[in-house]
């Protein structure tokens, strides 16, 4: 008797992030880069949760709608400091700023998920879903904000910071999913899979 693996719809993830882009690969997918148009200015920004879902669900609902046949995965993560959502930095200046209010105190890394599947052309079944993570800084001087900023890496990261990169050392702990300040919870996103027939690691054999 032959083996044979479930057959999957193709996988799409709508996202340019390279980072997202290499944890979607852990969990042994097959997987194609669409990145969305959407434009995520026009969600209201409170609450997090709220923003993260719909900007999510903006991203694969665009990238979908073009597809006849796909599992299509958003995503969007942003940090939250008080009552404030901090993005990407415009600059040198304001990732110093950003990175001043982060020091010596605890801020929450939300992320928004939505899985669309999608079957002749039209959307069968749609998961939203988010996951947050609190992050613990440790207090940072002057010498070291400006030592990190110099580096290039807080320009283009949510919170002016990478958890996975030189960032590393600015985290002093965390409570929740790692995966998830990275920007992809991917404990949370196999299980969305799973829900809509996509087996765990990317092959589930029957006997034929």
């Amino acid at each position: 008797m032959a083996a044979e693996k479930t057959r999957v719809p193709p996988i799409v993830l709508a996202s340019a992030s390279p980072r997202r882009e290499e944890l979607l690969r852990l969990l042994g997918l097959e997987f194609q880069v669409v990145p969305s148009d959407f434009d995520e200015s026009a969600v209201a920004a409170w609450p997090p949760e709220g923003h993260v879902v719909q900007s999510a669900s903006g991203k694969a609902q665009d990238v979908a709608s073009g597809l006849d046949e796909a599992i299509v995965i958003g995503a969007d993560t942003v940090v939250v400091v008080d009552d404030s959502i901090l993005g990407k930095p415009t600059d040198d200046q304001d990732a110093r700023r950003m990175l001043r209010v982060l020091s010596g105190r605890s801020h929450y890394v939300f992320t928004g998920l939505c899985v669309v599947k999608r079957q002749g052309g039209r959307t069968i079944a749609c998961i939203e879903d988010y996951v947050r993570t609190e992050v613990c800084f440790g207090e940072l001087s002057d010498e070291v904000i400006d030592a990190y900023v110099g580096t290039g890496e807080p320009l283009d990261k949510a919170g002016a910071y990478g958890i996975q990169e030189r960032g590393s050392v600015l985290v002093e702990g965390i409570v929740g999913d790692y995966f998830n300040v990275v920007g992809l919870p991917v404990y949370r996103l196999s299980r969305m899979l799973m829900e809509l027939g996509v087996p765990l690691f990317g092959s589930r054999e029957s006997e034929t």
